[in-house]
């Protein structure tokens, strides 16, 4: 479901947020995860991210949340090598070079999550196509009931970067790294070319959580070794959540490189099913909100 077709079903939501914004999320945290939601007394995870897109108001979230400008930022904190490659970046689509492009990109909306265009063999990209779906996207606003209001801050944009790919194998994994006040506490790994795969998750020594679940999905079919540059993993980490209470970093490995991919401050705006509770109750615990505890 695209969020233009999110945005209609969801209108009365999104007008009750504009009056209650408390109560709107009340709401929704119950639908989605069946817990009712206590923001007096935030305990679990998903009930301190409620409180986050309530109360945090970091104004550097507003840059990291966007594709173009966190570049800017990983930059900033010494990171610059982990950035892939930008081939292209503007704010209108007919402008994009097709021809000056290599025959494997990818496109992206920097204001959303899903805004992409993966392009294996450009012969085959329908381009005005394309360009109709890019206008369409830069047009679309988030979700104002999920509360995330440091999304789409910064006009909205197209970049166009390198396409990733190992040379041994189709597969790209992303490594998500759960970072609490600088420190990364629990790593979601899933497959960024098969979003139909669920979503594995590994302690900080890389072992298997078999019981722990975030969100729907099956497991990933194969069980990951650590990266030769997982300690790698982790410093940059540590340089780019050390100015939030909470974020998530992510990452890819490719033939032996470390690449940054985003960061992310309110996964799946906190309304996520993390099972069992006890695991969300215990990332809870990670995270000490300001003035609160």
């Amino acid at each position: 479901m695209d969020n233009l077709t999110k945005n209609w079903i969801l209108t009365p939501m999104n007008l009750l947020y504009r009056i209650s914004p408390k109560l709107n999320l009340r709401i929704l945290y119950k639908l989605k995860t069946g817990h009712s939601l206590n923001l007096d007394q935030p305990v679990s995870f998903t009930e301190k991210l409620q409180w986050i897109k309530l109360y945090e108001k970091n104004d550097l979230m507003t840059k990291c949340c966007d594709k173009f400008w966190v570049r800017n930022y990983v930059e900033s904190r010494g990171c610059g090598e982990i950035l892939n490659e930008l081939l292209w970046e503007g704010f209108d689509p007919a402008d994009i070079p097709f021809d000056d492009l290599p025959n494997q990109f990818v496109i992206k909306i920097t204001h959303g999550s899903g805004f992409n265009i993966i392009c294996k063999n450009k012969e085959c990209l329908d381009r005005d196509k394309t360009v109709v779906l890019l206008n369409k996207w830069l047009k679309t606003k988030y979700l104002p009931c999920y509360g995330e209001w440091f999304y789409g801050v910064e006009k909205a944009r197209i970049v166009v970067d390198k396409y990733l790919k190992n040379e041994e194998t189709d597969d790209l994994f992303d490594y998500k790294f759960l970072c609490f006040h600088g420190e990364p506490k629990i790593i979601c790994i899933d497959s960024w070319k098969d979003p139909k795969t669920g979503v594995d998750l590994y302690d900080m020594d890389f072992n298997y959580i078999p019981d722990g679940k975030m969100g729907g999905g099956t497991d990933l079919p194969v069980r990951l070794s650590k990266p030769e540059k997982f300690e790698e993993m982790l410093e940059y980490a540590r340089k780019l959540s050390k100015d939030f209470i909470h974020v998530r970093v992510d990452f890819y490995y490719v033939n032996g490189k470390i690449i940054f991919g985003e960061l992310s401050f309110t996964d799946s705006a906190g309304f996520c099913k993390i099972t069992p509770h006890t695991l969300d109750v215990k990332m809870g615990n990670w995270l000490t909100l300001p003035g609160r505890e």
